[in-house]
């Protein structure tokens, strides 16, 4: 009798756990400068060159357009990695998403969209889905590059094994610009706080929730530190938390503001030297950014102490020969030093037979009632497993196992 109980136990722990397998794949910014067309690209590419060309393009009043407002998103999709898998409609429309702590926003592109990148990718036919609700209601993304322009609608949304009836999404139809052409993803499936989303509505986590589709109000992210194909990309886990891909306790860590994953965070040190935000500063855990950002003036110093040097495409060199005698960075948060070793902070890109190796770090400037805020990326997060908490509303963090340290 005690065996059946510890099966039937087991069995319905683990049926409470929904994996979603995460892919990585080379940035946007390395397929560029693969062919040679970084520079030509970020030149098209700069916001306010972006801005005037298309703005005329959208309808007055769209929120995303308000004076500001870019001042408040933190996307970079150019340099994005992991994204998995989920499906829209009934029968089911497969579409690639980026699974991102840092927006509340999920959006496909539409048949109906008249952009270049659209054709490039996966489009939601609303026309072929019996569960299909037209919503009405329009919308519009800011992101650092360009506009995106959409109509909401609902359907029903899978994702691994779970079910989000009548899930509320942005079928895009208008995606200027080649950061969407040249992506891997169809779409973006935002995990903040519903106060961030651009539509007020039900994200789909809050949507999993309401429909009890979890039995625990958690979700958390293992990143990769290679695409080996011997050991897993990345994953997504929903509903828990998987002990196999962690060591050593997690560190709890509880949010300071309901947007972003937004925490607490005491300091930044170099060398063990507290150099930055010696008196605390606020941070947000986020896995659609790729690096770690910072303060301008802050990550300008902080280059200069790891020995980067700035190139023309706003990237900082690092001598990869140096790697070993470069200081380490660390962030303390709750207490707690997690520290990254030049190893783990830089980012190595083949081009052609040579080697270069880039800092992890980059200036971004998010203004906040909290004051400037830090973003720990996927640098980051690649290092520490992260765990997302909505019912006690903290984030978890824990040494990642990688298959080396096994």
């Amino acid at each position: 009798m005690l065996k059946l109980l510890l099966l039937l136990l087991l069995f319905w722990t683990s049926s409470a756990l929904v994996r979603v397998p995460l892919r990585r794949v080379p940035s946007i910014r390395s397929q560029l400068r693969a062919v040679g067309l970084l520079e030509e690209f970020l030149k098209d590419h700069r916001p306010d060159a972006y801005n005037r060309r298309y703005a005329q393009c959208f309808p007055s009043g769209t929120p995303s357009l308000r004076l500001g407002r870019s001042s408040e998103k933190i996307y970079n999709f150019m340099d994005t990695q992991y994204f998995g898998d989920i499906s829209l409609g009934t029968p089911e429309q497969n579409f690639s998403v980026i699974f991102d702590t840092g927006s509340a926003d999920l959006w496909v592109p539409s048949s109906y969209c008249v952009s270049t990148a659209c054709v490039q990718h996966r489009r939601f036919k609303a026309f072929d889905s019996t569960s299909y609700r037209h919503d009405g209601r329009t919308f519009g993304i800011h992101y650092g590059t360009g506009h995106l322009l959409g109509v909401m609608a609902r359907d029903t949304m899978k994702i691994g094994s779970l079910i989000a009836v009548n899930q509320e999404f942005g079928e895009a139809v208008y995606e200027p610009g080649n950061i969407f052409v040249l992506g891997k993803f169809d779409g973006v499936l935002g995990m903040a706080y519903p106060s961030l989303a651009e539509i007020l509505g039900n994200p789909v986590f809050d949507n999993l929730l309401a429909q009890k589709a979890l039995d625990k109000p958690v979700f958390s992210f293992y990143l990769s530190r290679t695409t080996r194909t011997t050991s897993p990309e990345g994953e997504l886990l929903l509903g828990g938390i998987d002990e196999a891909l962690y060591s050593g306790p997690i560190n709890w860590l509880p949010v300071t503001a309901k947007g972003y994953w937004q925490i607490k965070m005491d300091s930044v040190a170099v060398q063990g030297v507290s150099s930055f935000c010696p008196q605390g500063c606020q941070a947000v855990v986020d896995t659609g950014t790729s690096l770690i950002a910072g303060p301008t003036n802050d990550i300008l110093n902080l280059q200069q102490l790891i020995g980067a040097t700035p190139t023309n495409f706003g990237e900082f060199l690092i001598d990869c020969v140096r790697l070993s005698s470069l200081p380490h960075v660390t962030f303390v948060l709750g207490g707690t030093e997690y520290t990254l070793t030049a190893e783990q902070y830089v980012r190595k890109e083949m081009l052609g037979d040579r080697e270069l190796c880039f800092s992890g770090f980059e200036g971004m400037d998010i203004v906040s009632p909290a004051g400037p805020l830090w973003i720990l990326g996927d640098v980051f997060l690649t290092e520490y497993y992260s765990v997302f908490d909505r019912g006690q509303d903290c984030v978890g963090l824990a040494r990642a196992k990688h298959p080396a340290e096994e």
